[in-house]
């Protein structure tokens, strides 16, 4: 097809079949994947809810071992990461060293 010849109205004309073509194939594919992930899924005895889940993968949050404890209150912990909490600035404005309070 020589688009040459055509005029700017006729190839507007195309562009809009070709866009509208484009939306019918594009949701045909993704009709037709779908169907075939049933299908998949029905054969290994899955559900489509486990499959599916709610949509997103579950977060594990891993945690970070304690780096860092306060010599007189053990409660107080830090792991190194992040912002210091307040009393590891405290340990360090009088003079002391972060490590002298490392496990």
């Amino acid at each position: 097809m020589n688009l040459e010849n055509f005029s700017i109205s006729q190839l507007r004309e195309l562009q809009d079949q070709v866009k509208k073509q484009l939306k019918i194939k594009e949701q045909k594919d993704i009709n037709d994947a779908r169907a075939q992930i049933l299908e998949i899924a029905q054969r290994a005895g899955v559900s489509l809810r486990d499959l599916v889940g709610n949509g997103a993968p579950a977060k594990v949050k891993q945690t970070v071992a304690v780096k860092y404890r306060h010599p007189t209150d053990p409660a107080l912990q830090w792991s190194g990461r992040g912002r210091q909490p307040k009393w590891v600035k405290e340990w360090l404005e009088s003079g002391k060293n972060i490590e002298e309070a490392g496990i």
